[in-house]
C-alpha cells in the first residue's frame, strides 16, 4: 500500500514551508515515527516523521517552497528492509580511517608547518592550513591531527631540505596575513535562497520600521553591585539550583518590578484598541543556526532567579539544538536582546511586533565615572529602550529605563517590590 506524506500546519497562519533538508535519501526503508525531513517556517524549523514503515520515494527537492497541505513523500508499505544508519555515524566512521591527501606535498608541507604550540606541551603542534587546502581535508575527511602524525613520521628527503633553503627567509604567515588566511584570492560569488525564516524575519523588520512610531532612550548602569552578588554567590547557586547565575536574569527581574510602575510598557495597539496585560511574558532575543529566535519565558514575574536561569537555559538548548516550537515563540509582551555577548557597545533594538518596546544589553566596560565628587573606575553597561511612540509617551519610556537601572544598581530592591529592606522593614 502507498501512503502519502503531507506536510501538516506548523501552526496558525502559516500557509507554507520551505524543505530545508531531507535526513533519509530516496529509495530508504524508513520506520513509523522516524524523522525524515526538517522544514522551515517563517516562525520555527520543525520535523515531520513517517507515518508508516517501508520504502520511501521522495516528491519534492530541497530548498522548495511548497504549501502547507502538500504531498512531500510516499511510504510503500509493502517493502521490507531495515533502517540505514544515521548519517553522523557513517561520517564519524569515516573520520576514523585516515585517507592520503591528493594535495602535493609541498603545498602540504608549507601550509601545514609543525610549530610548537604556545600552551608548550610536549609534542604539541598546531597546523597553519590555508582555506584551499582545508576545503581539500573536509573533503576528503581528513583532519589536521591526521596530517601532523604523518609528517611527524615522514621521511625527510633531499627535496625537502632544499625546499627549506628556498624558503627559511621567508615568513608565511606575514606574507599571506592579509590575503590566504582569510580569502582565497578568487573572484567567485555564489547565490543561496533566503530561508522562509529569514524572508519573514526581513518583511517584520521593515513593518516595524513602516508601520510604528519607534523611538530609542539610552541609559548606563553600574554593573558594580550585581557583578558583587555574581562574584560571591555564583558556586554556592549552581551547586544549589545546577545553573549558573548570569545577568539576563537580573535583568529580567529588573524589568518584570519596572513594569509594575509603567505598565504601558507592557501593552500593544490593536487596532483602535490599547491591550494591557496582567503578567510579563518577556522574550530572550537568540542567536541560532537558523537565525534569529526569541523564546517566551512565561509569567517571568513569577519566577525567581533560579527558575529564570533554568528556563532560559532550557529554551538556549532548544534553540541551539533546532527544537524550538511554535508555541515556545508565541505571545511575548516585552523582549530583551543582548548584543554585549557579541561586542556591541550601544545599538538601537528592533521592536519585535506586535509589542511595544524592546531592552538592549551590550557589553559591561570598565569606565571612569563620578561617585561623590570623586572620580572611579566602574563596569559599566549601556542600555538601550526602544519604544513604540503611538502606545509610550517619552516620560514613560524614560522612567521606565530609569527604575531598571534603579533595580540593577541596587539588586535587594527587586527583593523587595522596589522599596530597600528598611522601607520594607519600616513599612513607608
Amino acid at each position: 500500500m502507498l501512503v502519502e506524506i503531507k506536510v501538516p500546519s506548523p501552526g496558525e497562519s502559516i500557509n507554507e514551508v520551505q524543505i530545508a533538508s531531507w535526513l533519509v535519501e530516496n529509495g530508504d526503508y524508513v520506520e513509523m515515527d522516524q524523522d525524515i525531513v526538517e522544514v522551515d517556517s517563517d516562525k520555527a524549523t520543525l520535523s515531520i516523521p513517517a507515518t508508516e514503515s517501508g520504502k520511501i520515494e521522495l516528491k519534492v527537492e530541497e530548498g522548495e517552497t511548497i504549501e502547507v497541505g502538500s504531498v512531500i513523500a510516499v511510504v510503500d508499505t509493502s517493502a521490507k528492509g531495515t533502517p540505514k544508519e544515521k548519517k553522523e555515524e557513517t561520517i564519524q566512521e569515516e573520520k576514523t580511517e585516515p585517507k592520503e591527501s591528493k594535495e602535493p606535498k609541498k603545498e602540504i608541507k608549507a601550509t601545514a608547518e609543525k610549530t610548537e604550540s604556545s600552551d608548550s606541551t610536549p609534542g604539541h603542534y598546531d597546523a597553519k592550513v590555508s582555506p584551499l587546502a582545508k576545503k581539500l581535508m573536509d573533503e576528503e575527511g581528513i583532519s589536521e591531527e591526521q596530517l601532523i602524525e604523518f609528517f611527524k613520521s615522514y621521511r625527510i628527503g633531499k627535496k625537502d631540505v632544499d625546499f627549506y633553503k628556498e624558503n627559511k627567509g621567508n615568513n608565511p604567515t606575514a606574507k599571506s596575513s592579509n590575503v590566504t588566511t582569510s580569502w582565497s584570492g578568487g573572484r567567485e560569488s555564489n547565490n543561496s535562497k533566503m530561508s522562509m525564516l529569514r524572508k519573514k524575519l526581513a518583511q517584520r523588520l521593515v513593518s516595524v520600521k513602516n508601520e510604528t512610531a519607534m523611538l530609542t532612550t539610552f541609559n548606563e548602569v553600574n554593573m558594580s553591585a550585581i557583578m558583587e552578588i555574581r562574584s560571591k554567590y555564583k558556586e554556592t547557586f549552581k551547586e544549589k539550583y545546577g545553573v549558573g547565575l548570569g545577568f539576563m536574569s537580573f535583568f529580567t527581574k529588573a524589568i518584570t518590578e519596572a513594569i509594575v510602575h509603567f505598565p504601558a510598557i507592557n501593552s500593544q495597539i490593536n487596532g483602535d484598541e490599547i491591550i494591557g496585560f496582567d503578567y510579563v511574558d518577556i522574550g530572550i532575543a537568540v542567536s541560532a543556526t537558523k537565525g534569529l529566535m526569541v523564546p517566551v519565558i512565561r509569567n517571568a514575574e513569577m519566577l525567581g532567579l533560579a527558575e529564570i536561569e533554568n528556563e532560559i537555559k532550557r529554551l538556549a538548548i532548544k534553540a541551539r539544538d533546532g527544537k524550538l516550537s511554535i508555541d515556545d515563540m508565541q505571545g511575548g509582551t516585552f523582549t530583551i536582546t543582548n548584543g554585549g555577548v557579541f561586542g556591541s557597545m550601544l545599538s538601537t533594538p528592533i521592536i519585535n511586533p506586535p509589542q511595544s518596546a524592546i531592552l538592549g544589553m551590550h557589553n559591561i566596560v570598565e569606565r571612569p565615572i563620578a561617585v561623590n565628587g570623586k572620580v572611579e573606575i566602574h563596569p559599566i553597561m549601556y542600555v538601550a529602550l526602544s519604544y513604540d511612540h503611538r502606545i509610550i509617551d517619552g516620560s514613560t519610556s524614560v522612567g521606565f529605563l530609569v527604575k531598571v537601572k534603579e533595580m540593577l544598581e541596587n539588586p535587594e530592591k527587586m527583593l523587595f517590590g522596589g522599596s530597600s529592606p528598611m522601607e520594607s522593614l519600616l513599612g513607608i
